[in-house]
């Protein structure tokens, strides 16, 4: 599969690419940010079948919401930032909501729904 542009957002500065295909779970797992700004490696496939062999997006959430805390701390602090970071944190909670879930079950890092 080539390059797929991610046409969400902005492109004015910055470009983000999808790199490969659809895997488990039928999301993609790398990324890239124009140039080498950053590459993204998601983990592909459950922890406890395939390893750690990437990042999760628990982790970029976390970057972010470091970023806008400290915007917020600043001279940079605005309602904008303060509801995107509201926004991020209320994302995370609810993947860790997801991740406790499937602990109580003993599914997480399995493929087990």
């Amino acid at each position: 599969m080539p390059e797929r542009i991610i046409e969400i957002g902005t492109k004015k500065y910055s470009q983000v690419v999808c790199l490969d295909e659809p895997g488990a779970g039928g999301a993609c797992h790398q990324y890239a940010v124009t140039g080498e700004f950053a590459h993204v490696q998601f983990q592909n496939g459950p922890v406890k079948e395939a390893g750690v062999n990437g990042c999760h997006q628990e982790d970029l959430l976390v970057i972010v919401i470091d970023r806008l805390e400290h915007f917020q701390a600043g001279e940079y602090a605005c309602l904008a930032n303060a509801q995107a970071l509201a926004h991020c944190l209320f994302a995370l909670e609810a993947l860790r909501e997801r991740t406790t879930a499937r602990e109580q079950r003993g599914v997480e890092g399995t493929s087990v729904k």
